[in-house]
């Protein structure tokens, strides 16, 4: 590991001095990490503490008022978008976006009729330099300006996150500014945070291409799973379904527009999980059931298509109100009644989808908050707010922080019994 010069506090020789000079040069308040222990300046620490700007042992702090304001750029790069962004952390807690710059590789994709890890890999090779360079520039500020540099660490596509990573840690190491590794599902789980000031704690409902969860947000750092899919995620089988009825990648917006021409009634299809007492989802079989139609009426008519996918989605639609109403019972067991029923990650972008979460949070009689859609989706805003709200509380990280492949976000939980090899147990 690379590791910069080294500052010594040496409280016998005027340290003092050097440490307030250090606090006025780094804009922040300052705790000393000796021993296990995490203390403010004022706490009787060793004679001799080394410190160094973004590796180990440099803390922020939250014992007294952070900045007016804290500025973070954002890097994510775990699937198919490319994307960095530049966001403002005011001292009350409230946030804007300076810049959001987003490249998504469906084209590069699109023939092999879904993501490539080597390709997305390359793409964000060619592309990060130049879109980290246009969020600055978007933004009105300097590398010099930034309080941080956050990158989503994982889960994902591990070369990709390689690539994310690496390049926020030459960053940090250039400009003396902290790191922070991000872990992708928190940034998604704290979005509606910056989009609506959002308090402590809400209901989460993360759907996308590689996760269906639902979550207690506690607070930053703290979540609690109460259900989860034990296969298919709902973007997977959404992108799944697609492909095999002939429909163009990205799956998941064509089977939403093919479906609005298309009889939800025609098909019976079946609805996983419900009316079980857990909060836990499943997609596989319904996936397989459309997969057994389909070869049914092959050859395929237009109307066909369109007919399977309102009924698969009417499917999806019913199994997901009924796991998630019961996710939302579970967390009012535990936590109380939410502030919000939230919706984030990809599958939230589906009108049909808005709709069905809209009659949950009624029934819940809680509101609900979906962020806009280019928010649900994975961007560059998100991964730099999380890092904001992490530095808030002083949680930064230092240069060996891995890239992860599997991060559970809620670290403590535990598959359902008899899914431990499953998604579910990762």
């Amino acid at each position: 590991m690379l590791e910069p010069d080294r500052f010594w506090l040496d409280r016998n020789r005027g340290s003092d001095l050097l440490f307030d000079a250090f606090l006025k040069a780094n804009r922040y308040p300052l705790r000393i990490k000796s021993g296990g222990m995490v203390r403010s300046k004022t706490l009787q620490a060793d004679t001799q503490t080394p410190l160094w700007p973004i590796a180990q042992g440099l803390i922020l702090g939250n014992d007294t008022a952070m900045l007016a304001s804290s500025l973070v750029l954002g890097i994510e790069t775990t699937c198919d978008e490319t994307a960095a962004a530049v966001i403002e952390r005011r001292s009350d807690g409230t946030g804007r976006i300076l810049s959001n710059v987003v490249h998504s590789q469906t084209e590069e994709h699109a023939a092999f009729g879904g993501v490539v890890p080597e390709i997305a890999a390359r793409a964000h090779v060619d592309l990060l330099d130049g879109i980290v360079g246009r969020a600055i520039k978007e933004s009105g500020i300097g590398f010099a300006q930034l309080a941080a540099v956050a990158a989503a660490a994982g889960p994902g596509l591990i070369g990709g996150v390689i690539v994310g990573l690496t390049t926020a840690k030459a960053i940090a190491m250039v400009h003396d500014t902290p790191l922070i590794a991000v872990n992708h599902l928190e940034a998604h789980a704290l979005t509606p945070r910056l989009t609506d000031a959002l308090e402590f704690p809400y209901c989460l409902f993360l759907a996308s291409g590689g996760h269906t969860q639902t979550v207690a947000v506690v607070g930053v750092g703290n979540y609690v799973r109460l259900g989860t899919t034990v296969d298919d995620a709902m973007g997977e089988a959404f992108d799944k379904v697609a492909k095999m009825l002939g429909l163009p990648y990205p799956g998941g917006p064509e089977v939403e527009r093919t479906a609005s021409g298309g009889d939800p009634n025609r098909f019976a299809f079946p609805r996983p999980m419900l009316g079980r007492a857990d909060a836990n989802f499943s997609l596989s079989g319904l996936k397989t059931a459309v997969r057994n139609e389909a070869s049914r009426l092959m050859p395929l008519q237009p109307q066909d298509i369109s007919d399977l996918c309102a009924s698969f989605q009417a499917a999806v639609l019913e199994s997901m109100a009924d796991r998630l109403s019961v996710g939302l019972r579970l967390f009012q067991e535990r936590f109380g009644p939410p502030h919000a029923l939230v919706a984030a990650g990809g599958v939230a972008a589906n009108q049909a989808i808005r709709g069905a979460l809209q009659d949950v949070a009624a029934k819940a009689q809680t509101r609900l908050i979906i962020p806009p859609p280019a928010l649900c989706t994975d961007n560059g805003a998100m991964i730099a707010w999380a890092g904001a709200e992490r530095l808030a509380l002083g949680l930064i990280d230092t240069m060996d922080a891995p890239p992860r492949a599997r991060w559970l976000l809620d670290e403590n939980a535990i598959a359902p019994a008899g899914f431990a090899n499953t998604r579910a147990g990762f």
